[in-house]
């Protein structure tokens, strides 16, 4: 990957990229990180968002290292972030590949040299299929996986493949069984409509069958005894499958869960796993770790119920000036939804760095109470100091989306140094 994204550093700063410094125009980003700006001197404008350079060293090795000691191969989603020089620092700390939702996403993927795929939807678009058979033809070394769940989604996807085949196409997508939760999401619901799709799979010679997979934060109300039920209920089903002979041929058997709230379940669920015909692997597909959050991730990561085996840090901070004190207890900041998430949560005040001499203190008193498209409303009690002009930190719930605002994002060390610029790809 090394090449494609060191190229990213020679693209040009200009109006595309909210935040940057109006003095950057026409530099590139490698040479706008080369001058190690200050955020908050250096010309940057608000709203900005920005990456905590130490928090996310720190959440990349505590996931490299844990899922390692949990015999967990790792293959983050990339949906999270859409960043090719996330993803290259993901790979270097031992991720297995990376996670896909759909073709878009692979084929950026793809441009910034991924070898390894693991996409976690059934595709029936023929154009995207003929694709992917393609792209595996011409690049042997590409590993890719994809999800099978229903018999109208094998027979479209065997009619693109056998359509689009050319005479030397000859090597079957790997597809995986997913096994669904009634009420949730995709994937057949029982084992007899897992073992009919396994079949319908069978009587193809352009899909192979490698292993199965699932989703289980869909399991309703969820905890730990219902989530690990629910994934031995897969481990159950990939042994079956083994013994029946459906893995014949298979080099590697893939059993694949994990978001980011049951991590903990899932490496105690594989664990159980007994010996199959093939080597098996054990595929976690936590994105959100990367970033962690201040909200939804930082109530729901099992590291709260893994006492002694680390913790994940919040990297995001979006940056907002207040721009309006109209009434007693009232303050608006310029930042909003298209700024900032909302759909897990609205941004939480956690800093205020004065404009009149830069001093920066916790925030105290101020709750964001709504987001406008480009104004946040901030709520003051009684006692709390907020004034025109003042920069605020916030913390922000759910990663998925807030890179999807941004496409040009700070990387900052503790003093406010920017060291480089993360391009997203949505």
């Amino acid at each position: 990957m090394s090449d494609a994204v060191a190229r990213l550093a020679l693209e040009r700063v200009d109006h595309r990229f909210k935040g940057l410094p109006p003095d950057a125009e026409g530099r590139t980003v490698g040479e706008l990180a080369a001058e190690r700006r200050s955020l908050f001197t250096g010309g940057f404008t608000t709203p900005v968002l920005v990456l905590s350079a130490e928090a996310l060293d720190h959440n990349l090795r505590v996931m490299e290292r844990w899922s390692a000691e949990h015999g967990l191969a790792f293959a983050p989603h990339g949906k999270t972030s859409m960043a090719p020089q996330l993803f290259e620092r993901q790979i270097a700390h031992g991720a297995w590949g990376i996670t896909a939702a759909n073709i878009a996403q692979v084929r950026v993927y793809r441009a910034f040299g991924i070898r390894r795929i693991f996409l976690a939807n059934e595709v029936v678009d023929a154009a995207a299929l003929r694709w992917l058979a393609g792209e595996l033809t011409a690049h042997p070394d590409v590993q890719l996986i994809l999800y099978v769940d229903s018999l109208r989604g094998v027979e479209l996807m065997d009619e693109a493949l056998r359509t689009g085949r050319t005479g030397e196409f000859a090597r079957p997508l790997d597809v995986v069984v997913e096994l669904g939760v009634p009420g949730g999401r995709t994937g057949a619901r029982t084992e007899a409509e897992c073992e009919a799709v396994a079949d319908a799979v069978a009587a193809t010679d352009t899909l192979r069958l490698v292993g199965v997979a699932c989703y289980e934060a869909e399991v309703p109300d969820a905890n730990a005894e219902r989530v690990g039920a629910w994934l031995r209920r897969l481990v159950a089903l990939v042994a079956a499958f083994d013994k029946a002979g459906r893995f014949a041929g298979v080099e590697e058997i893939v059993v694949s869960a994990g978001g980011s709230s049951w991590f903990d379940v899932v490496g105690e669920v594989f664990a159980e796993l007994p010996a199959l015909s093939a080597p098996v692997l054990k595929l976690l597909r936590s994105g959100a770790y990367v970033t962690h959050d201040d909200g939804q991730y930082r109530r729901k990561t099992p590291f709260n119920r893994l006492a002694g085996e680390g913790e994940l840090r919040p990297a995001f901070r979006l940056w907002a000036q207040v721009v309006s004190r109209p009434e007693p207890g009232q303050a608006f900041l310029n930042a909003g939804k298209r700024d900032a998430p909302y759909d897990l949560g609205l941004p939480e005040v956690q800093l205020v760095r004065s404009a009149r001499d830069g001093a920066v203190r916790r925030a105290s008193g101020m709750t964001i109470t709504a987001l406008a498209d480009q104004h946040a409303f901030v709520a003051l009690g009684e006692g709390a100091e907020l004034e025109v002009g003042d920069w605020v930190g916030l913390g922000l719930s759910h990663p998925c989306t807030t890179f999807d605002k941004w496409q040009l994002i700070p990387l900052v060390e503790g003093d406010g140094t920017v060291t480089e610029f993360v391009r997203t790809f949505f």
